[in-house]
Formats: C-alpha cells, sequence, structure tokens
C-alpha cells in the first residue's frame, strides 16, 4: 500500500522550498505579481479572485508548507497512515494548509474571508479529532471565539464596499479609523490577544502535530500576517494595543510558570510570542515583526513535535512531573527540546536571539516610561524562567515514571522531522537576518542598555532553577487559578448573560426557542418515525397495494 503522508511530504517540500527560492528572487528584484481572475460578470457587479505574490507571501507560504511537510512526516508514524481515520487526519491537515494558503496569497478581503473562515472551521474538525468530552468543549470553545473575528471582517467586507473595491492594498490611506479598529479586534481573537485567550490552551485537546501546526504558523499567526498586511501609521500607532500586547505577555508567562501539563505549558509560551509581535507592529516595527513570525514558526513547532515524542512513550501522560530523566533513554529529542527552549529564550546565537533583541533593542527608541521597560524586560525573564522550569522537569529531575516502562530513541519518521527542525531551528535566525538584510539597522545604545536583555536571561534561567526547589506553600486553589488563565471564560460567560439580562429576559428567550423549535421539531419526528414503523409491520399485501396506488397516481 502506497503511503499517502509520504507523497505529501515530498510534494509540500518541494512546492515550500521552490516558494522560498521565488521570494529570494522577488526581493532580490523588488517585484510583486498582482493577478486577478474574474469570477462573475453581470452588469456592472464584477467579482474577482485575486493573487498576490511578494516576498512577504512566499516567505510565509513557504515556511508553512515546510513545517506542513514535516509535521505529515512526523504524522505517519505518531498517527499510523493506513486506517481510515489517520486518512481523515491527513485531508483535514491538508485543507487546512489549504485555507491558509488562501489567506496567505490574497488581498483582497472576499477570498480573505473565504480562508479565514477555512481556518476556523478546520480547526474545529482537528480539535475534536479525538472524540471525548473535553476535545468538544475546547472545540466548541475555539470555533466560537474564532467566529467573533469573522464577525469583525465581515462588517469591513460590507464598508469598504462604499470605496469602490475590496483589494484593500489600494485604499490604505483612506479607510475610515473605525474599519481598522474592527480588523485589530479580528487579529486579537485569531491570534488570541486579551480578552479572548482562553481559546489557546483549551486547543491543546488537539492530536500533537495538529498542535505543532496551528500554533507555530498557521491559526494563530493568521490575526498578526494580517496586521502586517493592513498596516497604516496614522491608525495603529496605539498605546491602548500596546498595552494590551504587553499585558498578554505578563499574563501568559505568569500561567506558564504555575502549570504542570506540558502542551498547556508551550501554548502559553505561544501566547506571550504572540504577545511580542503584536507589540512590534503597533509599534510601527513591521518587518521587525514579520522576521519574528518567521523564526518563531520553526523553533514552535520543534517544541511541539519533541512534547510529541515524549507523550508518545511515556504513555500518553502530559503532566511534567512524571517526565523526569528523558535525557537518558530519548537522547535525540531531548537534544532537539532544549535546541528550541534555548532558542525561545533568546540565547545567544540561536534563533530567536536575532529576532527577540532586535525588537526589544528598537523598542528603546520608541519612547517608553521606565515602568512599561521594566514589565518588558520582566516578561523576558519569566520566558527563561518556564523554560527552564520545563528542562529541569523534564531532562534534569530523577526518572519518575513507571519503572517497568521500556523506551528507546529510534530514528524514525518522528526522529527524523525532530532532527531536520532542529537542525533548521539553529541556522534559520542568522540565514534570514542575512537575507532580509536586518542586520542593517544601526542601533546605538549604552553598553548597559545593549547586555541588559541578556541579564534578564539569565536571571530568568536562575529564578526558574530556584522556583523548581520551593515547598508547594500555597493553597491547591492558587495553581488551578493560573492554569485556567484567571478564569477569563467565567468571566465572559458572565458578560454575556449580563448583556442578555439588560436587554431582555435570557431565559424567556430561551424557553420559547426551545418550545417553538427543538422540543416541537423532536415531537413531529416521533410522530413520522412511529407512522413509518408501524408502516413496515404490515404484510407485504400492503406493500403491493400502495405500490399500486403510487403507480397509478403518477400515470
Amino acid at each position: 500500500m502506497l503511503n499517502s503522508y509520504l507523497v505529501w511530504f515530498f510534494n509540500l517540500l518541494f512546492l515550500s522550498i521552490f516558494s522560498f527560492y521565488l521570494g529570494l528572487y522577488f526581493m532580490n528584484v523588488n517585484f510583486c505579481l498582482f493577478m486577478e481572475y474574474n469570477l462573475v460578470c453581470m452588469n456592472s457587479l464584477n467579482f474577482y479572485y485575486v493573487l498576490i505574490f511578494d516576498f512577504k507571501s512566499l516567505f510565509f507560504v513557504s515556511i508553512v508548507l515546510f513545517i506542513s511537510s514535516m509535521v505529515i512526516l512526523y504524522s505517519s508514524f505518531y498517527m499510523g497512515y493506513s486506517s481510515i481515520s489517520s486518512n481523515r487526519f491527513l485531508y483535514l491537515v491538508l485543507l487546512f494548509i489549504f485555507s491558509m494558503f488562501l489567506m496567505i496569497m490574497s488581498p483582497n478581503l472576499i477570498s480573505i474571508i473565504l480562508g479565514w473562515d477555512g481556518l476556523g472551521l478546520v480547526s474545529y474538525c482537528l480539535v475534536i479529532y479525538y472524540s471525548s468530552l473535553t476535545s468538544n468543549l475546547s472545540g466548541m470553545i475555539t470555533c466560537l471565539t474564532n467566529r467573533l473575528g469573522d464577525i469583525g471582517i465581515l462588517i469591513c467586507i460590507g464598508w469598504i464596499m462604499s470605496f469602490g473595491g475590496w483589494n484593500f492594498m489600494f485604499y490604505n490611506f483612506y479607510f475610515s479609523n473605525n474599519i481598522f479598529i474592527l480588523l485589530v479586534l479580528s487579529s486579537f481573537t485569531k491570534s488570541a490577544q486579551i480578552p479572548f485567550s482562553c481559546w489557546l490552551p483549551a486547543a491543546m485537546a488537539a492530536p500533537t502535530p495538529v498542535s505543532s501546526l496551528v500554533h507555530s504558523s498557521t491559526l494563530v499567526t493568521a490575526g498578526v500576517y494580517l496586521l502586517i498586511r493592513f498596516f497604516d501609521n496614522l491608525i495603529l500607532f496605539n498605546y491602548l494595543f500596546i498595552l494590551m500586547g504587553l499585558f498578554t505577555m505578563v499574563f501568559s508567562s505568569f500561567c506558564a510558570n504555575f502549570e504542570f501539563d506540558l502542551k498547556k505549558i508551550i501554548a502559553f509560551s505561544t501566547l506571550s510570542q504572540l504577545g511580542l509581535m503584536m507589540i512590534s507592529i503597533f509599534m510601527g516595527f513591521i518587518d521587525y515583526s514579520f522576521f519574528h513570525l518567521l523564526i518563531h514558526a520553526m523553533f514552535k513547532s520543534l517544541l511541539f513535535l519533541c512534547s510529541g515524542i515524549f507523550i508518545f512513550f511515556y504513555m500518553d501522560n502530559q503532566d511534567i512531573r512524571f517526565l523526569g530523566g528523558c535525557c537518558y533513554f530519548l537522547p535525540l529529542t531531548s537534544c532537539c527540546f532544549n535546541i528550541s527552549n534555548m532558542a525561545l529564550c533568546g540565547i545567544p546565537f540561536l534563533s530567536g536571539f536575532y529576532s527577540k533583541d532586535l525588537i526589544i533593542e528598537m523598542s528603546f527608541f520608541f519612547g517608553f516610561n521606565f515602568v512599561i521597560m521594566l514589565i518588558f524586560y520582566f516578561s523576558l525573564g519569566l520566558t527563561c524562567c518556564y523554560s527552564f522550569r520545563l528542562v529541569y522537569y523534564s531532562l534534569l529531575s530523577g526518572f519518575n515514571f513507571s519503572p517497568l516502562s521500556c523506551m528507546k530513541d529510534e530514528f524514525n519518521f518522528m526522529g527524523m522531522s525532530v532532527l531536520i527542525m532542529g537542525f533548521i531551528s539553529i541556522v534559520f535566525g542568522s540565514l534570514l537576518n542575512w537575507v532580509m538584510s536586518m542586520d542593517l539597522s544601526w542601533i546605538f545604545l549604552p553598553i548597559w542598555v545593549k547586555i541588559m536583555s541578556l541579564i534578564f536571561v539569565f536571571l530568568g534561567l536562575w529564578f526558574g532553577f530556584e522556583l523548581n526547589s520551593f515547598n508547594y506553600l500555597k493553597l491547591f486553589t492558587y495553581y488551578f487559578f493560573n492554569s485556567n488563565m484567571w478564569f477569563m471564560l467565567g468571566y465572559s460567560m458572565f458578560l454575556t448573560e449580563s448583556f442578555f439580562n439588560l436587554f431582555f429576559n435570557y431565559y424567556k428567550v430561551l424557553y420559547w426557542g426551545e418550545f417553538y423549535l427543538t422540543l416541537n421539531l423532536s415531537y413531529y419526528l416521533f410522530s413520522v418515525s412511529n407512522f413509518f414503523q408501524l408502516y413496515l409491520n404490515n404484510t407485504i399485501s400492503i406493500f403491493m397495494v400502495s405500490y399500486l396506488l403510487w403507480f397509478l397516481f403518477l400515470l
């Protein structure tokens, strides 16, 4: 039997390399290709499907396709490739990649909503892949929160029509401020900024390869990419949005320090990095934000793939307190896991260092006050703190799992994909820094400011080490409170009910809806099924008579 996973792996890898080459060429000659296809032409009504090929879209597509190819290679072993459910998984992942492609390659809001909606709906199907109650609840939270963002985009589509077309790239400086505010709020739902953050840790109910794809380069980065495309200096220099991004960074990093679920800790770290990207966009550093977006996608997908191997060998266990001593049994995976963790912290000369350091140093020229810069550096220290906590619990502590378990690092498809991603995570930052000419920025700072980020990285590492030796003096509810993101979902439900009760009686509306729709419909369904059951229990002569009657009626 042909392994369809391997076929798609080679296809996507070839497309990724080709797209990266095209991006380099387009950037070198400063070229942008704009293609449109007329779908409907009735009188004065024209619907065009528009595609844009420039270095940003091609680079981003290349990264998405490369990570997708590695995830598909990884999934062929992790999910199996010969069952019906694994084929369903493969086609869902391919549909997800196609939706992301539609969103990246379009400067037209009509075609963007296709990809945007596709991402939300297919992510729901992927989150509920393991059909359990937890997965279904997580899928509903993910889908409904993303639908909030769709509302903003749909309103923008109606609004932009008054400007004569949906190709936003030609009208960026003529739009009303409210259109940009709606787009920012729509992007906040997709990129899980405060107050729409609770769906991101909940989406960890999906299989690990899906988490690697969704939370590194596709779903959560869609909002950031949309803002990069829509950027306008006059509107997006907004201190309120910067503070929201800053609060997301600190809040998610703080919650990660009190979480024990391996995948949720990595989800919180994704949330923290998304906050950093948003801050750099609202400060006007669009290229730096895009640079960090590409680099972050590489090492974050590696982090998820390594955690998937740990979960695979530790018999579906995700609690980091049981994961000690991995480096003895899974040396290759542990090595790649450490590389991605250090890249996340911003250790010098790994991928994350080039983009994070650049953004933090450029923020000094934006004119922030001392308190905001202190919070900025504090969140950087917290990132290193939870990263070292993850390393300590999974690698440095003693073996805490069942003594009868047998695990061994084999060089299969999972090991191969992790090794390739590990190598890319080391070299990709410096390579992209050179390709995109980011090292041409002249930043002149005092020596103590220059080494401040490095000081906070090592302070965070030291504090993370000390945190592991603390006794658990706080109550259990304190840890529960932090791991549930300060019960943010509960507050939003409370606000929704308050809103309904303010304008009309919420429970009465529910009652009438049930009476006229669900209960009434179920009554008629029962009646029809009872009639058919009675009809089918009769003899063959009844069937013959009814057949003759219908035949005469048709004649």
